[in-house]
C-alpha cells in the first residue's frame, strides 16, 4: 500500500523488486515497506463495526436453548454476540466477548477458572448466585458481577428461584491473542462454599470504608457484587450537586474499593446517568465499549449511524469511533452500563480521546 506522503512508503515495484521479494518469502521475511503504511496506520482503525442486538429479538432465543442442551453438556449455556467484523474471533467488538447466559431453577454451573477475566450484567429472573473462590454471593436484577481471571468461579439459581438471564463479559480474544490463555474445570466439579453467604459485598461494599483487618493482595476488587440499588442512588445523588458532563452526563466508574482503581487489570466497567431529554455531545477514544441499556429509551449516533435502544438492548462502539447518546424520555432519566478495555489501554499507555470538533459537537447522520 503505497502513499504518496513525505515520511511514508512510496516504493514502485520493478522487476527486479520483484524478484528480491521472492527470494525475501522463501527465507520467510519480507520488505517492511511493503506493509509499513498498513500496519502503522495514522489513526486506529477498528475492523468492527458498530451493532444493536434488540433483547426482544434475543430473548426466546436464549430461553430456548434451556430446552435444547444442559449446563454439564454445554459448560455454559449461552448465545453469544458476534460482531461481523470479528466472527472468526468470537468478539462482540474488539477484542471484547459477550453473550447472554440462561439458567433455569435448581440449575449450576460445574466451577471452572481461566486466563481471562469475566464479569457478568443481570437481566432478568430471581434466585441466581455466582460462588468465586468460596465466596457466595447472591444476584438480583441489574446487579454488575465479577469472576477476576485465575478465580475459582460457577453460577446456578436456587431451586425457589426463577429462570435467569444475565450477561457474560470477558476479554477472551484479547487473552487468546496475546496466546496466554488457560482453562481448568475444578477437581471436585463443584467448590466448597467457604465463607458466610454475601460476605463480599457485606465486607468491602461500604461506601468511603475501608475494613482495617482484612487483607487483600489480588489485582482485582475483593468485592464481586455492585449492587444495583446502590449504583443508581449514587449517580441520582450525584446529578443533584454536580454539573455533567457534556459528553458522558453523569459517569461513574466501579472502582476496586481498596486501590480507587479499576475492578480488573484488564476490564473495567462503568455506568452513566443520562437526565431526561438529555443529549450528550460526541467524542470518541482509543477503546472499545460494550454497552447495556439498564434504564430507559433512545438512541446512540455511532460513526454518524443511529441505533434507537430501549431496556436490555446491547450495542457497541469500537475503538477511535465518534459516540454519543440521547434519552428520549422528557421526564425520566437513562442509565447505561459498559465494560470496556480502558485498563488495558491505560495501562500500556495507548490510551486517548478526542471531541467531535464540528456541528456544535454533534455528528451528521450518515
Amino acid at each position: 500500500m503505497r502513499e504518496d506522503k513525505i515520511g511514508r512508503a512510496n516504493v514502485e515495484d520493478s522487476e527486479e523488486l520483484l524478484q528480491y521479494y521472492k527470494e525475501l518469502e522463501e527465507l520467510n521475511t519480507g520488505a517492511l515497506w511493503n506493509v509499513a503504511n498498513a500496519i502503522e496506520p495514522w489513526e486506529p482503525k477498528s475492523s468492527s463495526v458498530p451493532m444493536l442486538w434488540r433483547y426482544n429479538d434475543l430473548r426466546d432465543h436464549v430461553v430456548r436453548s434451556i430446552d435444547l442442551v444442559t449446563p454439564e453438556k454445554a459448560g455454559r449455556r449461552v448465545v453469544y454476540l458476534a460482531n461481523p467484523g470479528k466472527q472468526e474471533i468470537g468478539a462482540a467488538v474488539g477484542w471484547l466477548y459477550t453473550g447472554i447466559q440462561a439458567m433455569k431453577p435448581g440449575e449450576s454451573t460445574s466451577a471452572h477458572r481461566h486466563a481471562a477475566s469475566a464479569l457478568r450484567f443481570i437481566m432478568e429472573g430471581s434466585g441466581a448466585y455466582t460462588i468465586v473462590d468460596g465466596h457466595e454471593v447472591k444476584l438480583e436484577p441489574k446487579d454488575f458481577v465479577l469472576t477476576p481471571n485465575g478465580t475459582w468461579h460457577e453460577h446456578g439459581v436456587s431451586e425457589d428461584g426463577e429462570t435467569c438471564l444475565w450477561q457474560d463479559g470477558l476479554d477472551i480474544p484479547l487473552v487468546n491473542i496475546l496466546e496466554a490463555n488457560f482453562y481448568e474445570v475444578h477437581p471436585d466439579i463443584s467448590q466448597a462454599r467457604s465463607f458466610p453467604v454475601n460476605d463480599s459485598p457485606a465486607t468491602f461494599g461500604g461506601p468511603g470504608l475501608r475494613p482495617v483487618n482484612e487483607p487483600w493482595n489480588k489485582a482485582y476488587s475483593p468485592l464481586f457484587r455492585y449492587s444495583w440499588a446502590s449504583t443508581y442512588e449514587a449517580l441520582v445523588n450525584y446529578s443533584k450537586v454536580a454539573e455533567a458532563s457534556p459528553y458522558d452526563g453523569f459517569l461513574m466508574e466501579f472502582m476496586n474499593p481498596l486501590t480507587g482503581g479499576p475492578v480488573m487489570s484488564t476490564m473495567g466497567a462503568q455506568m452513566q446517568l443520562l437526565r431526561p431529554g438529555e443529549h450528550t455531545k460526541s467524542h470518541r477514544q482509543v477503546g472499545s465499549f460494550v454497552y447495556q441499556v439498564a434504564k430507559g429509551k433512545g438512541y446512540s449516533v455511532i460513526g454518524g449511524k443511529r441505533f434507537d435502544w430501549q431496556e436490555r438492548d446491547i450495542f457497541v462502539v469500537p475503538t477511535w469511533m465518534y459516540h454519543e447518546h440521547v434519552n428520549l424520555s422528557d421526564s425520566d432519566d437513562a442509565c447505561l452500563f459498559a465494560f470496556n478495555d480502558l485498563p488495558t489501554m491505560r495501562s500500556l499507555g495507548l490510551y486517548r480521546e478526542e471531541a467531535f470538533g464540528d456541528n456544535d459537537g454533534y455528528q451528521p447522520l450518515v
